[in-house]
C-alpha cells in the first residue's frame, strides 16, 4: 500500500491510497466465498458455482462494491497512520480505480487539526464574583428535597399543572389516522412540554374517566413532512390522575434523609454550606469560562466544516445516550418535540464550534508552555474516575483501552492549561448600574416657569384686593 497526501488548503487534505492488485483479488475471493451459498445457476448446487462462471454470467463487477468496502475498512486505518496527519473528521471516500488485475485506488478527503495563533493568555481580566446564599435559596433547595422524597398518589380531581396523567391517545388528520399518533398507558407530565403545541394545556381541568378531543397543529418544520403544518385531532382517554404528596419538614424527616443532622436547624445550616460550596465552584467555572472565551476571541484559527460536523455528531450521540437513560429514543424525542435533524444540527453548531475552539486553544497553551503529564498524573486522574464510577482502580484500568488513556492524558494537560491561565488572571468587580441622573430643566423652561409664577402672584394680589 502507498499513500500520497495532497494539501487542499483550509485545513483539508486528500489521501490517495493505492492497494496492491493481489489484495483486491483476495478481497473479491473473500466476498465470493461469503456469498456463494446464496448463488444458484442451472446445473450447479448452491455454493458450488465457480467464481469465474458467476463473473462471466453477471459481469466481473458483481463483487466489486463489497470488495471495495472490505479493502477500505482494512486499509484506511493504515493510510491514516502512514499519512502522519492529525485527522479530525470522518473521511469522505471516493473509489478511483477498481478493476481485476489492477491496483485498487481510493481517495479519502479529511479535515486536519488546525494550527492556532494564540492571543494573550496571561493576565486576562475576569469579573470578580461575590458568592452568597440567601434564606430563600436554602428553602428552595429543601423544597426540592421534599419533592424528591414525595410519594406519588392517585387523586380524584381535575388535572392541574404539574400533575401526571396516564392517558390513551389516538391522533388523526382529516379523519385519517397516522403512524406514531397512537399510544396507550402513557404517563404525561402536564407542563413538561413533552407533546407538541397546546396538547398538555388542553387536558387541564379534566378528570380521570373523561374523554377529551385535543386539537393541535404540527410545526411547519416537523420532522415527518407528511404531518408538518397540519391540524390534527387527538382523541384522549384520561385513565388516571397522579400528583406528588410532600412529607412534612420536621426533625423526623431530617433524620431520615441525613444521618449527620438531628434537627431542622442543623439541616438548614448544612444545606447552606453545601449551596455555598456549589456556588463557589460555579463562580470559579464562570471565571474560567470567561477567561478562556477571551483568549479564544483573541486567537486565530481556521476551523474546517467537516470538523464541526464531526463534533455535532458526537454531541448528538451524547444527547441520545441521555435520552436513553430516560427511556426515550432520539426518534421519539424528535417526533414529540417537532425537532428535525437539520434543526438540531443548526442549533448545536454554535456550541460545537465553541467546544472545538476552546479545546484547540487550551491544547496549544499546553504545547507552548510544555506542560508535561506524568504517569502519576494519569494515575491520579484514573483514581478520580474509579471513585466516580464506584469501581476499583485495577478494574477500571483493565477496562480502559490505550486510546482512552491518551484522551485522559490530553484532558489532564488541558486542565493544567486552565490552571495556568487562572493563576495569572486579574479580577475586576462587576460594574454596578448607576441610577439615571435627573434631567436639569433648560434655561428656557426655567424662564417660562418664572413667568408663570409671577402671573400667579399677580392673580393672588388681585384676589386679596
Amino acid at each position: 500500500m502507498s499513500v500520497v497526501v495532497e494539501d487542499l488548503g483550509k485545513n483539508m487534505s486528500k489521501l490517495t491510497v493505492t492497494v496492491d492488485a493481489s489484495k483486491l483479488d483476495k478481497a473479491i475471493d473473500k466476498v465470493y466465498n461469503k456469498q456463494k451459498h446464496s448463488i444458484s445457476m442451472p446445473g450447479f448446487r448452491k455454493g458450488k458455482v465457480p467464481r469465474y462462471l458467476v463473473e462471466k454470467t453477471y459481469g466481473t463487477e458483481i463483487f466489486y462494491e463489497d470488495a471495495a468496502n472490505t479493502l477500505i475498512q482494512q486499509e484506511y486505518p493504515n493510510a491514516y497512520d502512514e499519512s502522519e496527519l492529525e485527522i479530525v473528521s470522518q473521511p469522505e471516500i471516493d473509489v478511483v480505480q477498481i478493476e481485476k488485475g489492477k491496483d485498487f485506488i481510493f481517495t479519502a478527503t479529511v479535515a486536519v487539526k488546525p494550527d492556532v495563533e494564540l492571543g494573550n493568555y496571561k493576565g486576562v481580566t475576569v469579573t470578580k464574583v461575590d458568592v452568597d446564599v440567601t434564606d430563600e435559596e436554602v428553602d428552595a433547595e429543601i423544597n426540592r428535597e421534599l419533592e424528591k422524597n414525595g410519594r406519588t398518589v392517585t387523586v380524584d380531581r381535575a388535572i392541574e399543572n404539574g400533575d401526571v396523567a396516564k392517558i390513551d391517545f389516538d391522533g388523526s388528520i382529516d379523519g385519517e389516522h397516522f403512524e406514531g399518533g397512537k399510544g396507550e398507558d402513557f404517563d404525561l407530565e402536564i407542563g413538561s412540554k413533552s407533546f407538541i403545541d397546546t396538547f398538555e394545556e388542553q387536558l387541564i381541568g379534566h378528570k380521570a374517566g373523561e374523554e377529551v378531543s385535543v386539537n393541535v397543529t404540527f410545526p411547519k418544520e416537523y420532522q415527518a413532512t407528511d404531518l408538518a403544518g397540519k391540524d390534527a385531532v387527538f382523541e384522549v382517554k384520561i385513565k388516571e390522575v397522579k400528583t406528588t404528596e410532600l412529607p412534612e419538614l420536621d426533625d423526623e424527616f431530617v433524620q431520615d434523609v441525613d444521618e449527620e443532622c438531628e434537627t431542622v436547624d442543623e439541616y438548614k445550616k448544612k444545606i447552606k454550606e453545601r449551596l455555598l460550596e456549589a456556588k463557589t465552584k460555579e463562580a470559579t467555572r464562570a471565571k474560567e469560562d470567561e477567561a478562556v472565551a477571551k483568549i479564544v476571541d483573541d486567537s486565530k484559527m481556521d476551523i474546517p466544516e467537516p470538523m464541526i460536523e464531526n463534533q455535532i455528531r458526537q454531541m448528538m450521540q451524547e444527547f441520545s445516550q441521555t435520552l436513553a437513560a430516560q427511556g426515550l429514543s432520539l426518534e421519539q424525542y424528535m417526533q414529540f418535540s417537532g425537532m428535525t435533524k437539520e434543526k438540531f444540527d443548526e442549533q448545536m453548531k454554535p456550541e460545537a464550534l465553541k467546544r472545538i475552539q476552546t479545546s484547540l486553544v487550551l491544547e496549544k497553551i499546553a504545547e507552548v508552555e510544555k506542560i508535561d503529564i506524568s504517569a502519576e498524573d494519569i494515575e491520579e486522574k484514573m483514581k478520580e474516575m474509579a471513585e466516580n464510577y464506584n469501581m476499583k482502580l485495577e478494574e477500571l484500568k483493565d477496562l480502559i483501552p490505550e486510546s482512552e488513556k491518551e484522551n485522559i492524558k490530553k484532558d489532564t494537560a488541558i486542565g493544567k492549561a486552565v490552571d495556568l491561565i487562572m493563576e495569572n488572571v486579574k479580577e475586576k468587580a462587576e460594574a454596578k448600574k448607576k441610577a439615571a441622573p435627573k434631567k436639569k430643566a433648560s434655561t428656557k423652561k426655567k424662564a417660562e416657569d418664572k413667568k408663570d409664577d409671577k402671573k400667579d402672584d399677580k392673580k393672588d394680589d388681585k384676589k386679596e384686593d
